[in-house]
């Protein structure tokens, strides 16, 4: 059995806290609604040494290692999943789903422990699936029919120089193309873009070089991480951010900070949330 209770260490005083609904009662909607604007949002689980991945067994790529993925934090993530209008994802995700490497983003539906997640949709009138939204330059990947059948849109985020003959077989199997950038997307025109077709709370689930291009162009609002308490080493380094040094460094705030001491067999993990200063 699940023990439900953690420890909220921040805003202070430290009290205890349900794990269920801890991400739920933030509230994600209604802060974009006072805002006036989308609010962009991200969540990673991290090893104490920063890492998020690790070669897969196979040789090709990189996966979330088993060492620090773990029910709990999955929970949450769901419960951040399930606020979204729409979900950023990239072409490797598609390529892994259709060989069979990667599971839906959102798995309320198929998970009977997340049927309260379901229901939460339900009752605000949302889709059972937020829309899905890959960046990439290459187009390199099919757009599973699956997608398409049930109404829900995929928006390819691309540049101005990805390949024609690409783009137009992607709209053939029903993606919608957005150009944002000249030479490689650009993370402020994606989410603008984003914003002028009414999508208002957008979870950017994917890896950190899209992390990179949103925080480069001041396009992310809050940071969610779990914090795994264990050290992978190692090589290759996949850590939050990849890509050119940030100029100027980007300021977060600590927004809330958990800790959950019943994760791991017992060695616990921490949830932290960062505010964009």
């Amino acid at each position: 059995m699940i023990t439900e209770t953690i420890w909220q260490l921040y805003p202070m005083p430290a009290r205890e806290v349900s794990l269920k609904g801890l991400y739920l009662r933030h509230e994600l909607r209604r802060v974009s609604e006072e805002l006036g604007r989308p609010f962009v949002y991200t969540d990673y689980v991290v090893s104490i040494d920063g890492r998020i991945a690790i070669p897969r067994s196979e040789g090709k790529g990189m996966t979330v290692p088993k060492a620090t993925s773990n029910d709990r934090d999955w929970r949450l993530f769901q419960e951040l999943a399930v606020q979204a209008d729409i979900i950023i994802s990239s072409g490797r995700y598609l390529r892994d789903y259709a060989e069979g490497k990667a599971q839906e983003i959102l798995s309320v539906y198929d998970d009977p422990r997340y049927e309260d997640l379901g229901q939460w949709r339900a009752e605000r009138g949302l889709p059972n699936y937020p829309d899905l939204a890959i960046v990439s330059g290459s187009l390199d990947f099919p757009i599973p029919a699956f997608l398409t059948q049930s109404g829900r849109k995929v928006l390819i985020l691309t540049h101005g120089k990805s390949d024609k003959e690409r783009r137009r077989k992607l709209e053939d199997e029903g993606a919608q193309i957005i150009v944002a950038g000249d030479e490689d997307v650009s993370g402020r025109q994606a989410i603008d873009a984003l914003g002028g077709r009414d999508y208002r709370t957008i979870y950017m689930a994917t890896g950190p070089r899209v992390h990179h291009l949103l925080l480069a162009d001041n396009a992310l609002d809050r940071l969610y991480t779990t914090v795994a308490h264990r050290l992978l080493g190692g090589e290759p380094f996949s850590s939050l951010v990849e890509g050119d040094l940030l100029r100027p460094a980007i300021g977060m705030r600590l927004q809330a900070h958990y800790f959950d001491p019943h994760a791991l067999d017992g060695l616990g993990q921490q949830f932290v949330c960062y505010e964009r200063e």
